[in-house]
């Protein structure tokens, strides 16, 4: 029987956390599908856009060679997701643990036979503290200075 995971995220402004949750959901399962979460449901779910859009973030995701596949993420709750998907286990970070969030994960899963199997979450980095540093660079730059691309 194939073990068909499912690992699903933002992935925006890709960094070493990203990789290494996909990458250590891959060695748990046969087959690992990297749900990559809709501007939408990003803006629905955490209040802001991405910096990088989705058809960028499924390409970069979609390139790893320890992704099988990818879906975008366009409805709220994973349970639909898991209909359209098909996985038998579901991978988040250990920040999820014991959260209410975390909890309401592991119980609608349970009911449907998805196990739910946490990583360490990668502390010193986040695309959070990226866009945080990213605009703090913005500030520092001097008026009307150049910006190199």
């Amino acid at each position: 029987m194939t073990v068909v995971g499912y690992a699903p995220g933002a992935y925006d402004l890709f960094h070493v956390g990203h990789l290494n949750i996909l990458r250590h959901a891959a060695e748990h399962c046969d087959r690992l599908v990297a749900g990559v979460v809709s501007d939408e449901m990003l803006l629905l779910t955490k209040g802001r856009l991405p910096v990088v859009p989705l058809a960028e973030r499924l390409e970069i995701v979609r390139n790893l060679r320890f992704v099988d596949d990818v879906h975008a993420e366009v409805v709220p709750d994973k349970i639909d997701t898991w209909r359209e998907v098909q996985f038998d286990v579901i991978f988040k970070g250990d920040d999820w643990r014991g959260t209410a969030k975390g909890d309401k994960l592991e119980a609608d899963f349970a009911a449907v036979g998805v196990a739910v199997h946490y990583f360490p979450y990668t502390m010193h980095t986040s695309s959070t503290l990226l866009r945080k540093a990213l605009a703090s660079l913005d500030a520092a730059r001097p008026a009307g200075a150049a910006v190199l691309v």
